[in-house]
């Protein structure tokens, strides 16, 4: 069981069937997961992760090749990695076998570790591209992305690519999302964020009552699905101090502020009941979080969530994509060139994402 799953156990498989006072398990949920960078340890900790992953059933999206090299590295038997064309023979997986989904782009020659080349930015774009559609035509339940390379993907050449900024913003693109919000959950701490991969002059001006209220109430709901009857949500504010009564800036009264009050009428209409405070000072919001008098804080920009969200939970703190019409969730650490082909890869994220994303694929 997962940090967040001691919290609240799963929806999945609690299902009571109608009358005569029997139940019935529901079945595992199908997890497509795209792999990452090739050249780097996703690929090891998606076959790690999927091959512990217990009842959850796992499809592999990536090269076969690097991933039959990835399962020697991490001793994983191969006759485990079996290759499936379809939902059908995903179902028919037995207990311990992981999926190799056979429609994954294929790459022509083997991948230097640490050392990615056009070739391999445009296969982690496919990748993510095939695992997301296997989710959207109701294949599998959920995604879960494995560390990808930025660089190698925007550099590519590949349809598309130029653009990407990351995970969160292709996929809320690509699914035609109207909000989306990046977020990141660990048992020690669960926050979500108004702006994401974004220049840190450019911040402020992004801060908006909007952006801020979206942020709010995508954590509550978050918050609601890991079991939290009525959430507890700070907002952290953006300067020094909440401001200093404006003294160090005015963005938590004329933006943050009213985004609050945006975020509260829009639960009272739409839900789940919340308690919201703010703006309250970063470093007294994730204080208060990390020990428990609160459930959750938004912060305003992508390093104020993401040095607590690492030095609470580094290696149990799950990347969560909120407002997206799937669950996709993801580890939070990147490729690490440095361990790619070492085998030495802590596959811990990638099983607590897979856990997660089953998780949230049963509380919908």
């Amino acid at each position: 069981m997962t940090a967040l799953d001691s919290r609240r156990a799963p929806r999945a498989g609690a299902d009571a069937a109608r009358g005569g006072g029997r139940s019935r398990r529901a079945a595992p949920p199908i997890v497509a997961i795209s792999v990452g960078c090739p050249s780097g340890v996703g690929p090891e900790v998606a076959v790690a992760g999927a091959a512990s992953a217990g009842e959850v059933r796992c499809v592999l999206v990536g090269d076969e090749a690097v991933l039959r090299r990835a399962a020697r590295l991490v001793r994983v038997a191969a006759r485990r990695l079996v290759v499936v064309d379809g939902r059908a023979a995903i179902e028919q997986l037995a207990p311990g076998e992981v999926g190799v989904w056979a429609g994954s782009l294929r790459l022509s020659r083997p991948s230097a570790f640490g050392r990615p080349e056009a070739e391999d930015g445009a296969a982690q774009l496919a990748w993510i591209d095939a695992a997301t559609d296997l989710v959207r035509e109701g294949v599998a339940a959920a995604l879960v992305t494995g560390p990808a390379s930025k660089h190698a993907i925007a550099t590519s050449g590949a349809p598309g690519s130029a653009d990407f900024l990351g995970h969160t913003e292709h996929l809320g693109r690509r699914l035609r999302a109207r909000e989306v919000t990046m977020a990141f959950a660990s048992g020690k701490l669960v926050t979500a964020l108004v702006t994401t991969h974004m220049p840190l002059r450019e911040v402020p001006e992004a801060v908006s009552p909007r952006e801020v209220a979206r942020a709010a109430a995508a954590l509550a709901r978050l918050l609601a699905d890991l079991g939290h009857a009525k959430p507890r949500v700070a907002i952290a504010a953006l300067n020094p101090h909440a401001g200093e009564g404006g003294l160090l800036g005015d963005e938590e009264q004329v933006r943050i502020a009213p985004g609050i009050r945006l975020a509260a009428r829009r639960l009272a209409r739409s839900g789940p009941a919340a308690e919201l405070t703010g703006p309250v000072g970063a470093e007294t919001a994730f204080r208060l979080a990390a020990r428990g008098a609160l459930d959750g804080v938004v912060a305003m920009y992508h390093d104020q969530a993401t040095i607590p969200s690492k030095l609470l939970g580094f290696g149990e703190a799950v990347n969560v994509t909120l407002g997206l019409p799937i669950v996709r969730t993801s580890v939070d650490h990147g490729t690490a060139y440095d361990l790619a082909g070492t085998g030495r890869a802590d596959p811990r994220g990638m099983r607590e994402a897979i856990a997660l994303a089953a998780q949230l694929a049963a509380a919908r």
